[in-house]
């Protein structure tokens, strides 16, 4: 396999996980601000469902109860801000490298509330999917995780500079005579 074919697949590979993390990150936001049943997609049913978002992440008791309702209403909009970050591709070791981070902080919480036998509903991806911890702990540290990994490694590099070339070393190696650069 050339140079050129394994650039060309590798940027394949790259372009193909940062969609499927992109749409992790857009689906799970959606699906914590998504509307209550009947109810029309406003402000007011937005602002509801991060507020019911917030009980979920009280069940952790991770956060001070002064911080549950913000870090609620943050989440969900960042999600969405991240999942786009990642399909623009600007920016994108960084945005890459934040991604990975946050799946780590959602590993930390799903292995803080496994350790803690705190029988309750993940959140992950809304009120609406009740998956049990343990279940979402496989889902997010053997498969979204590695996922966040492998694309933000090849964030950093399939977009690394090549090695400057020092003029002075360069002319060094010619033959005496031959030095035009």
């Amino acid at each position: 396999m050339t140079t050129s074919s394994r650039n060309r697949l590798g940027s394949i590979l790259l372009l193909a996980g940062r969609i499927v993390l992109a749409a992790i990150f857009i689906v799970a936001a959606i699906e914590k601000m998504k509307p209550q049943p009947g109810m029309p997609w406003t402000l007011h049913s937005i602002n509801l469902s991060l507020l019911m978002f917030s009980w979920v992440v009280d069940s952790y008791n991770m956060l001070p109860s002064s911080t549950v309702t913000l870090f609620s209403q943050i989440l969900p909009p960042f999600e969405l801000f991240l999942g786009i970050w990642l399909l623009s591709g600007i920016a994108l070791r960084l945005s890459s490298l934040v991604s990975t981070l946050l799946m780590c902080m959602f590993v930390t919480a799903l292995v803080s509330a496994v350790e803690r036998n705190l029988g309750i509903n993940c959140g992950c991806f809304g009120q609406g999917a009740q998956v049990a911890v343990k279940t979402e702990l496989i889902r997010v540290s053997g498969l979204f995780l590695p996922l966040a990994v492998a694309v933000t490694i090849g964030a950093f590099l399939l977009h690394r500079k090549p090695p400057a070339v020092d003029a002075a070393a360069a002319n060094s190696a010619l033959p005496a005579g031959s030095e035009h650069a």
